[in-house]
């Protein structure tokens, strides 16, 4: 379990961290460099899923050999999707990264929802949902290794 007092705000005790596939941790299909290897080191102290409706048909192929749970999803109503998914979980210890329309409700319903500006871009919706927004998948994923930047960011 990942668990952090934040100043003048929650204490964060995630279990779980939900992440987007494509436009989040993947770029056109492929995971992007350094994410694997992040990924398998966060799962010593956290669940981690990666989502996705696998647009590109290339998701399981992609994360073989990186520790990571894999929930494919339906086309459609795919936000409603990453919520039930999220809720399933339990909201309340559970952690999302996301970028696109679809991960709005999922990051909202988050106890800690990270918001990525990609090549893909973000939506903004999602954005002004999230509690973080990260410029780089890796910077975002390394606040669970060093937690005092979650820390800076989110006390009041």
């Amino acid at each position: 379990m990942f668990s952090i007092n934040i100043p003048g705000n929650n204490r964060l005790e995630i279990e779980h961290l939900v992440l987007d596939y494509n436009g989040t941790i993947a770029l056109d299909g492929q995971l992007m460099p350094g994410v694997g290897e992040l990924i398998n080191r966060l799962s010593e102290i956290i669940s981690v899923h990666v989502i996705t409706a696998d647009t590109f048909g290339s998701v399981i192929k992609s994360l073989s050999g990186v520790k990571c749970k894999i929930h494919i999803i339906p086309e459609g109503g795919q936000d409603k999707s990453k919520l039930a998914y999220i809720l399933s979980l339990g909201k309340e210890k559970t952690a999302a990264i996301g970028n696109g329309k679809n991960d709005e409700l999922m990051i909202e319903n988050s106890a800690l929802g990270i918001c990525v500006i990609l090549n893909e871009g973000a939506c903004t919706a999602t954005l002004l949902k999230s509690d973080i927004i990260c410029t780089n998948i890796i910077d975002a994923l390394s606040m669970f290794e060093n937690p005092l930047r979650l820390k800076a960011t989110l006390r009041t």
